[in-house]
């Protein structure tokens, strides 16, 4: 897959992932494990991503005599969702397209 195309899928996935409740790093990646296959080092990655782009905010609890980050979505966050799914529709055209053939066989 195309890693830019992957890349933007991944952070869809992620603020997905936390658009209903905030959520920490460890939860994020087991509420995505059905779908997809993530390791701790790329979902921080994203994180980070994510909160330089303004998508998502982080606050530090503690939780059992630990700190935990938290990351909450934004409104920026919410908006990148929604036009995700407009450009899937377009994605999934383009897929139809190029798998017509292979239906008519």
């Amino acid at each position: 897959m195309d890693a830019q195309l992957k890349r933007g899928l991944l952070d869809v996935c992620v603020l997905a992932a936390i658009k209903n409740e905030d959520s920490y790093g460890y939860k994020i990646i087991k509420d995505l494990s059905e779908y997809i296959k993530l390791s701790e080092s790329t979902l921080y990655t994203i994180l980070k991503r994510l909160e330089g782009g303004g998508m998502l905010t982080v606050r530090s609890a503690e939780h059992f005599g630990r700190l935990r980050k938290y990351y909450h979505i934004t409104k920026s966050g919410i908006n990148r969702i929604e036009e995700f799914k407009s450009e899937w529709k377009e994605i999934i055209s383009i897929y139809e397209f190029v798998t017509k053939e292979d239906n008519n066989e």
